[in-house]
Parts: C-alpha cells; sequence; structure tokens
C-alpha cells in the first residue's frame, strides 16, 4: 500500500504572466525563410499568431521584405522571440496594441 508522504511539497504550477497584445513587425533579408520563420514562431516558441501584412518577395528561395504580426504573448516570451530574432540577424519593431473597447 502506498502512503502519502506527510514532508513531501507540492511545486507551484508555472505562474502566468500577464500577456499583451502586440504587434510585431519583421525585417525579412534572405537569411531566413518566411515560411520557416512563421513556423519557428508557432512550433518552437509557442506562440500564435495573425498574419497583418504580407510584403515578401523571394530570390533565389532566399525571403526579403516585411511581415507585420499580431501576437498575444507574455513579455518573458515575446523577449526570448525577440533573442531568437535578433541571433538570426532579422531587424523587428514591436508595439502594444491597445483596441479601445465599447460597451
Amino acid at each position: 500500500m502506498i502512503t502519502p508522504n506527510p514532508t513531501l511539497q507540492v511545486l507551484p504550477k508555472k505562474i502566468s504572466l500577464p500577456k499583451k497584445e502586440l504587434i510585431l513587425e519583421i525585417e525579412l533579408n534572405g537569411k531566413m525563410k518566411f515560411e520557416h520563420l512563421m513556423n519557428t514562431i508557432y512550433n518552437q516558441f509557442g506562440i500564435c499568431h495573425r498574419v497583418l501584412s504580407a510584403n515578401v518577395e523571394y530570390v533565389n528561395g532566399y525571403s526579403f521584405g516585411s511581415v507585420q504580426l499580431y501576437i498575444n504573448v507574455s513579455s518573458e516570451d515575446y523577449q526570448q522571440l525577440e533573442f531568437y530574432l535578433n541571433k538570426n540577424k532579422l531587424l523587428n519593431t514591436m508595439v502594444e496594441y491597445n483596441c479601445r473597447k465599447y460597451f
């Protein structure tokens, strides 16, 4: 028979940080394919996004142009994404999205 150990501590669940709605613009400079970037943002970082606008041209299989994404993300997750973009030499700009809500 298994008996519970009274000295065992339960670890707290991961604290969820408040999320912000952001618009992220990324300049594609041929260093990474557009499809690979979108796939990485979703699969590696778990960030759901909506493409607001994309002006992408393909030259010899390389992606050039810019893309604007709407993301709803915590500041910690955004910092990880920003580090990844900077590490891959992709210029990026973020603005906080504020939408007026009427009741």
